[in-house]
């Protein structure tokens, strides 16, 4: 025989049991189907009331509970990102004022080093004024000096000249005249 029974299998069996003497599966049998039934619907029942008066309240609660603690936890969070982005923000705000102040701290000084460097280059301007208005003395005096040396030097080489090509000394008087005329142009 095989191992799955047909219903008509099993009563076929349940009937050759009690033909050889040995009681039937009580499930099985007919005169006791009420008696589980009732039995089936009062254990129901029962486990019905024990598991809505007991521990379904009990996981409502856990529940209820958990849900509380998750919406605590969100409004904790909620509560230190707001305390975070206010911080931000101050933190933003000092960034700007303190970029603002190192602008205008660095303003200050490149003004004040423009200011100083153009009093320096004024004092130094004022300076090589002066030591050219001193070097323009001293090349006047020395021209002065020079031109007043040229005349000599031109009337004493004109004489020379004269006296070598002549053969005898020009008159001092007649030299200066001409190298006068010639000086003035």
């Amino acid at each position: 025989m095989g191992l799955i029974f047909t219903p008509a299998q099993a009563a076929t069996t349940t009937s050759s049991t009690e033909a050889h003497g040995k009681p039937a599966f009580p499930p099985f049998q007919k005169e006791y189907f009420a008696s589980q039934i009732v039995s089936f619907a009062i254990a129901f029942i029962l486990l019905y009331v024990i598991v809505s008066k007991v521990a379904l309240p009990r996981v409502g609660d856990v529940i209820a509970s958990r849900l509380g603690k998750i919406e605590g936890d969100i409004a904790e969070a909620d509560r230190l990102k707001g305390d975070s982005d206010a911080a931000l923000k101050a933190y933003e705000a000092e960034l700007a004022t303190a970029r603002a102040n190192a602008q205008a701290i660095g303003s200050d000084i490149r003004d004040k080093l423009n200011k100083q460097a153009d009093a320096e280059r004024k004092t130094l301007e004022d300076r090589l004024a002066a030591k050219l208005a001193d070097a323009e003395k001293s090349i006047a005096a020395t021209r002065t000096t020079a031109m007043g040396n040229v005349r000599s030097i031109a009337t004493d080489a004109a004489a020379a000249i004269v006296q070598r090509l002549a053969g005898t000394a020009p008159d001092a008087k007649a030299v200066e005249t001409a190298v006068d005329a010639t000086l003035r142009g």
